[in-house]
């Protein structure tokens, strides 16, 4: 089959020391793969393996040291590599005695913050099931995926929020505990300076991100029901309400400074965009989406995801690949069969688990087929 340079999907994955894989190389073309087998066969690995291509910390957030495969690498040591289909070549990994994931980019030393022109993933795993009924985490980092698909820039943004605000707790706490150093003042109102730019970036973001989203969810998709997305809080909705960029960034500092014994008590950041939400109700319903049942929370989810893919190829010309861990779950024949004729309409790059290959059977030749077990990869040929 021709492949599409312009597509983002894998055509050739090789890890090595990752979870159960020793060694693996796996070759498929820019359709969606379906990769079926036992529970524990290593499939899950495989899209958390792919995770890794883009930037942050990976699909189970896990620590490097936990990605390594255990038992005959005791150094902590693993490597994840890919081709894509317009011919670029990423590796990632976790070298000897380092504690930061190592990138590199057709043959280049790079920093996983560059990977963010490259390549961006979404996911549904079986956890975020639970993602509208949980607490507002979860739903932020979800946030902040779709918003990356949309400003590759959000992450390094968003890190320099979080860094500064982390050395901030780091002194506040320092003062609590009697141990605070002369010009501890000003560099605290350093801090707080980039937090306020970093803050606002974040959130000006993350409203346009999901303004473009809740336009593309709010038309439904087929099946799949529409919904309707915001986003709460603080700094988000000072600038939704007309406040300029830098008027909020002024406002987000001197409330940072007048905080500072409050989170000094509370030891935590008590205000900022590290506290906003995802807020998404069932349109149709007209009610939140975590007072739905679990199947309409699924689908709505798809749909979510679906929606930013359209988003994201309009606004930056390239769909993400897509990792949907056990998706035929809790989706009903009909909704199964529209999930897997609008990937094909989409022209995505979709990874799919599932431990019943017939309930991939809507595919047809459309997707490229593989069976996982004990730690290996082979093709299925269709019948």
């Amino acid at each position: 089959m021709a492949e599409a340079p312009d597509r983002l999907a894998v055509c050739r994955l090789s890890l090595v020391d990752f979870r159960c894989y020793a060694r693996l190389r796996l070759d498929c073309d820019s359709r969606p793969v379906v990769l079926t087998g036992p529970n524990g066969a290593g499939k899950t690995n495989l899209l958390e393996a792919l995770s890794f291509l883009a930037p942050g910390r990976g699909m189970r957030r896990a620590a490097l040291g936990e990605v390594a495969r255990h038992g005959s690498n005791p150094e902590g040591t693993w490597a994840v590599a890919a081709v894509l289909a317009d011919g670029a070549e990423i590796g990632t990994g976790r070298e000897v005695g380092s504690e930061r994931r190592s990138v590199r980019l057709d043959g280049q030393t790079a920093k996983p913050g560059d990977l963010a022109g490259r390549v961006s993933a979404l996911w549904l795993t079986p956890a975020m099931d639970r993602l509208f009924t949980e607490g507002a985490s979860g739903r932020r980092r979800f946030l902040d995926r779709l918003t990356f698909g949309v400003f590759p820039g959000h992450a390094r943004e968003a890190g320099a929020f979080e860094h500064a605000m982390r050395e901030r707790n780091r002194l506040l706490k320092a003062r609590r505990d009697g141990r605070g150093a002369r010009g501890d003042g000003a560099w605290l109102a350093a801090l707080e300076d980039g937090m306020a730019r970093h803050g606002v970036a974040v959130a000006e973001a993350r409203l346009t991100a999901v303004r473009l989203l809740d336009e593309a969810c709010g038309r439904g998709i087929g099946p799949f029901p529409a919904a309707r997305l915001a986003v709460e809080g603080e700094v988000e909705d000072w600038l939704a309400q007309g406040l300029a960029p830098s008027e909020a960034e002024a406002k987000l500092r001197e409330s940072l400074t007048r905080a500072r014994a409050r989170d000094e008590a509370a030891g935590a950041t008590t205000m900022g965009p590290h506290r906003s939400d995802l807020q998404v109700r069932h349109a149709a319903r007209n009610l939140p989406v975590g007072q739905c049942s679990t199947g309409e929370q699924k689908a709505v989810l798809v749909a979510i995801v679906l929606a930013q893919v359209r988003v994201q190829r309009s606004s930056t010309g390239r769909a993400p690949l897509l990792l949907l861990d056990e998706i035929a779950a809790h989706l009903d024949d009909t909704r199964r069969a529209a999930l897997y004729d609008e990937l094909c309409a989409l022209g995505v790059q979709s990874w799919m688990t599932g431990t019943d290959e017939p309930m991939f059977d809507g595919f047809g030749e459309r997707a490229q087929f593989f069976r996982v077990a004990d730690a290996s990869v082979t093709p299925r040929a269709r019948s």
